[in-house]
């Protein structure tokens, strides 16, 4: 997987290019091209408690509805993380509200709960499951504004990426 985060907000920040790929005991890391030893532990909600080349750090997540900010201890960072799947999946959909839509998983993980039943009305950018991979959570959103026809994940279900998770009509 491969991310670009951009810390210092969206302007004037500096952007990174991370690497994350599974490896027999957990996950390499590349930081702008460079190795780097990571041991990571979520030990709460919107916590990460990293292992860093042998330094520790504690980082938490701060979320508005506009806005990512993450605390490296006392200090405060704007954060921006793209996922270009993500982006290109937007772009070749973008526009494209009428008839269903697949809710698929970007990455291999674990379904740990659903947010909405079938037949719920949902809105463009709710959350419809939730998936674990690498110890952290994250929200699967629906693509747009529609009824959950049907749901073909279960909680504690292993998923690849491109699984189908759900159908929203």
């Amino acid at each position: 997987m491969v991310y670009e985060v951009i810390v210092g907000g969206k302007a004037g920040g500096k952007a990174h290019r991370l690497e994350l790929e599974k490896a027999a005991a957990g996950w390499e890391c590349r930081l702008d091209g460079q190795p780097v030893h990571i041991d990571a532990v979520i030990p709460r909600r919107d916590v990460l408690s990293l292992l860093v080349d042998g330094r520790a750090y504690e980082i938490k997540r701060e979320q508005t509805a506009t806005d990512l900010h993450l605390w490296v201890g006392s200090s405060r960072f704007a954060v921006e993380l793209r996922d270009p799947r993500s982006l290109r999946s937007r772009q070749t959909t973008a526009g494209d509200e009428k008839g269903p839509r697949k809710v698929l998983a970007p990455m291999p993980g674990r379904i740990v709960r659903l947010l909405v039943a079938e037949n719920s009305e949902v809105e463009a950018g709710q959350g419809i499951v939730v998936v674990e991979a690498m110890k952290m959570q994250n929200e699967i959103k629906s693509p747009k504004k529609g009824v959950v026809r049907q749901i073909l994940a279960g909680a504690g279900m292993a998923v690849n990426p491109g699984d189908v998770l759900a159908i929203v009509e």
